[in-house]
């Protein structure tokens, strides 16, 4: 598995071989005789019980079947996927862009609390159809092989539903930047920016803009999604991070509250939103 600096992935890894190295202790092991059961060089074995390699399924069952616990097995190998789980590259989500959509979807269902923040773009749950297609076109072109772009959109308009079922609560953050750039043309800009606006008005939705502007406080950060208290989720260049250690989770919350400060609610929202729509004519 590729080395995530979270420390939310450190901890699992770290978790995972310490389970392996008290199995290999209660069997009456060392390092150098596991190592000659499984055929390993003995470094293979001490880079697993330190975390600082990641074993693989075929890695976990020899280590079971050296030990004698091979009713274990099972249940390391899901905590592998677990682990696994918690750092995924994009190229590793699959060719196309619909499966990832539609994955997503049982969080969203379950979640009763939404806290997302966007320097860049805005959250997928506010997006028009229009800007949906040029953001996963865009995407498309940079990471995907196959072109499943119009099922991918649909699959996240899909999602939206979450919005007006239920007893949910939504705030969104976004940068003033968000209201100016995007990947399309400036109809399809002012569309968003006007759907945006009927969705601010809902009373279970917060719409926040951070203004541009000198002398911040807190400089703009990766985009993030935050899951009632259990979960975020960060979509980074390389990859998509989630995280659910109670620490981090809680580093994420404070940072999207400084940023809430930062924000222009309500009505200065609005005129702010309405004063961007008409430089687009």
């Amino acid at each position: 598995m590729p080395l995530s600096g979270s420390s939310s992935v450190q901890q699992a890894r770290k978790v995972l071989a310490d389970r392996l190295r008290e199995l290999c202790k209660d069997a009456g092991l060392d390092g150098k005789s596991l190592a000659h059961a499984c055929g390993w060089h003995p470094s293979k074995v001490s880079r697993i019980s330190t975390a600082k390699t990641t074993p693989s399924a075929d890695d976990i069952r020899a280590w079971c079947g050296a030990c004698g616990r091979d009713d274990l097995t099972a249940d390391l190998i899901a905590s592998l996927h677990a682990v696994e789980g918690m750092w995924v590259e994009w190229h590793r989500m699959g060719a196309g862009l619909r499966r990832p959509q539609e994955a997503r979807l049982p969080l969203y269902e379950k979640t009763r609390w939404f806290r997302a923040y966007s320097p860049g773009l805005f959250p997928g749950l506010l997006q028009t159809y229009g800007y949906t297609e040029d953001v996963l076109r865009g995407v498309q072109r940079r990471r995907a092989v196959v072109d499943d772009v119009a099922d991918a959109v649909a699959a996240r308009i899909e999602r939206q539903r979450v919005l007006r079922e239920g007893q949910r609560c939504f705030a969104f953050l976004v940068e003033e930047a968000v209201l100016r750039n995007a990947l399309g043309n400036a109809d399809t800009q002012a569309e968003q920016l006007d759907h945006l606006l009927s969705l601010a008005a809902l009373p279970h939705v917060s719409v926040g803009v951070i203004p541009a502007r000198l002398g911040r406080s807190r400089m703009p950060v990766e985009g993030f999604w935050i899951f009632d208290k259990a979960q975020v989720n960060v979509e980074l260049v390389s990859g998509y991070l989630t995280l659910t250690q109670p620490s981090e989770v809680a580093m994420y919350a404070d940072t999207f509250a400084t940023l809430a400060d930062m924000a222009v609610h309500g009505a200065k929202a609005r005129a702010l939103i309405a004063s961007v729509m008409e430089t687009l004519g």
